[in-house]
């Protein structure tokens, strides 16, 4: 996109002026012009001089497009503006008022552009409803995952102007903000045509969007969009990947996490050989993947248990750090895969029912194989379970809960922009791994949707910034099989908990929140 120059004509808009974004190179040598960005260079053979100039031009201070052009009338098709409009995504675009910068549209991708198109003054505006005003460099940011840009709020009427769009109003009633109304109209037309914008109409008193009878955007929560946007590249700029950001700054958190202290109980170890023989075919494991709510009579044992964590989360062998091979930090190896040998996930188990082990809340010791003690007190194991229950649309409470706690900083060290997706990622991986090694062990797994992060924190005694719940993981043992349900029964809900139980539960989890 190339705005509109206000020596163009007539126009209601404030001067707009262009300048290459930020890490733009240009470089001139051998009757060639060669142009680099974040995202990559080409190659300009036999540039004129007036190209060279006015390329070289929009390295710095902000220009016109009629400035650039010099005889050339904007709007003809000459080679210099054919060429700078391929170059719309390394533009930023400063809207001006007398002078004066309101704000400046950065481009954020390699396939960035947009159109300013001219709102009425009586329409009815409002900012998106995907829009994020933050800091940013500090400066202050308009940014949305529905765009490939970012609007950096130079001028302190148009940052209160901008806040004046929580609600339907008209172009015209942000002149009361202080802008001038050329400056509105300008505005109004790039950050509508960028996307930060809705544009609707009035039906009376009511303001009528598009955007609310879209049914794939009522689907999408902000939170979710902004995290799908940020955990992938296409729509951001933000340093992304494994690009170990903190190397010489932070140390990387250790691969093995130091053990709680407190009473432990040794796990059995399988053994292999009648592991294999008495396992079923793959195929057959993953065929008969279910999720189990209900428990049997006889409760799943210790040798379970320990058989069960072994195949799943053990630590297999620790790795020193391979500096020459990409990997500056410590890794481990264990059942289930994931990203850089990190393996920032713990575990937690909250045990109600388990022959062998005394009801509490125990951190597993994936190296030495053991549970370890960490709560023992029943109001806080009654909470979790409780929480559990209401995630399992209170079916059953679980006979054990596992906790699956990230250690984000294990990751963030290395996944600058991805970390937290990449730990959702390797809970899900988890999640496979334990449903497939509970269904060869005829055991009853049901991973759950959702969970109370601050409640578990608080039960396990966690630092909610550095080791924080992403996933929850019901197990016990197979139910025998199943009876007939009383007559008008609802089939699903059999088994559910004593409602007494649950109402005494219920009261101790609002007294710990």
């Amino acid at each position: 996109m190339i705005p509109r120059d206000p020596q163009q004509g007539p126009s209601s808009l404030a001067d707009v002026l262009i300048s290459f974004r930020e890490g733009v190179k240009v470089e001139a040598g051998s009757g060639c012009l060669t142009i680099t960005s974040p995202w990559g260079g080409f190659t300009i053979r036999n540039a004129g001089p007036r190209t060279s100039q006015a390329l070289e031009r929009m390295t710095g201070t902000p220009v016109s497009l009629t400035e650039l052009l010099g005889e050339q009338i904007p709007g003809s098709g000459g080679a210099l503006e054919q060429l700078i409009g391929r170059l719309t995504h390394l533009l930023n675009h400063t809207i001006m008022d007398a002078g004066h910068p309101l704000a400046r549209i950065e481009a954020l991708t390699r396939t960035a552009s947009y159109t300013p198109a001219a709102v009425p003054a009586d329409a009815a505006i409002r900012q998106s409803a995907f829009a994020l005003l933050r800091t940013h460099a500090g400066e202050l940011v308009l940014e949305s995952p529905l765009t490939a840009h970012r609007v950096v709020l130079t001028d302190p009427a148009v940052r209160t102007a901008v806040t004046g769009l929580s609600r339907p109003v008209t172009p015209q009633d942000l002149t009361a903000y202080g802008l001038s109304a050329q400056a509105v109209d300008a505005l109004v037309a790039h950050l509508g045509g960028a996307g930060f914008i809705d544009v609707g109409h009035w039906d009376g008193q009511e303001a009528r969007f598009a955007q609310d009878e879209d049914e794939a955007l009522r689907q999408w929560d902000f939170h979710d969009l902004l995290f799908h946007s940020r955990s992938r590249l296409g729509r951001h700029d933000e340093p992304f990947g494994g690009i170990f950001p903190y190397v010489g700054d932070i140390e990387p958190q250790p691969a093995i996490k130091p053990v709680p202290v407190g009473p432990a109980i040794e796990l059995p170890r399988p053994d292999w050989k009648s592991v294999v023989a008495a396992d079923p075919a793959f195929s057959v494991a993953l065929e008969g993947r279910r999720s189990v709510r209900q428990y049997g009579q006889a409760p799943m044992t210790l040798d379970q248990l320990g058989e069960f964590l072994y195949r799943t989360a053990r630590v297999r062998s620790v790795q020193d750090p391979l500096p020459d091979q990409g990997m500056p930090y410590e890794g481990t190896s264990r059942p289930y895969p994931c990203g850089g040998s990190s393996y920032e996930l713990e575990l937690y188990l909250t045990v109600r029912r388990c022959e062998g082990v005394a009801e509490g809340v125990y951190y597993y010791d994936p190296v030495g194989h053991r549970l370890v003690l960490v709560n023992d007190v029943a109001e806080d194991r009654e909470a979790v379970l409780y929480m559990a229950s209401l995630a399992a649309a209170r079916v059953t409470v679980p006979d054990v809960l596992i906790t699956m706690c990230s250690r984000f900083q294990r990751l963030s060290w290395k996944y600058r922009g991805i970390a937290y997706a990449v730990s959702l990622k390797h809970s899900g991986v988890l999640y496979q791994t334990m449903y497939l090694v509970a269904t060869a062990m005829g055991l009853a797994p049901c991973g759950l949707g959702s969970g109370d992060s601050d409640l578990s924190g608080r039960v396990l005694g966690l630092d909610y910034l550095r080791e924080s719940a992403v996933g929850e993981f019901m197990l016990g043992s197979l139910p025998e099989p199943a009876a007939a349900p009383p007559e008008g029964a609802d089939p699903s809900r059999t088994g559910v908990n004593d409602p007494e139980w649950a109402a005494t539960a219920w009261s101790r989890l609002r007294g710990t929140q």
